[in-house]
């Protein structure tokens, strides 16, 4: 631990930045997983709103710095596709 009163101060505010980004983090994974279980279940309406509410979830994620613009772009594509099979 720093020694210093405001080093020790940043040390508390990064920790908490982490456990909020941790969370948010979660949050985003777990959207996308529930596109995937509704394009397996082949349940095209439930796929559409996680997908939908996947694409909001990363793209807030992008604004607020937590995942990089291309991560965003790649997941957003490959979950297009996938609810785009079940149509087919």
């Amino acid at each position: 631990m720093a020694n210093i009163k405001s080093q020790k101060k940043r040390a508390l505010t990064n920790a908490k930045s982490q456990a909020a980004n941790a969370g948010k983090k979660t949050q985003l994974k777990s959207a996308v997983k529930k596109v995937m279980t509704a394009v397996e279940a082949k349940d095209s309406e439930a796929a559409a709103k996680a997908y939908d509410a996947a694409n909001s979830q990363l793209d807030k994620a992008v604004s607020n710095g937590l995942k990089k613009k291309n991560y965003a772009a790649r997941q957003k594509s490959r979950l297009a596709k996938a609810v785009n099979s079940i149509n087919k």
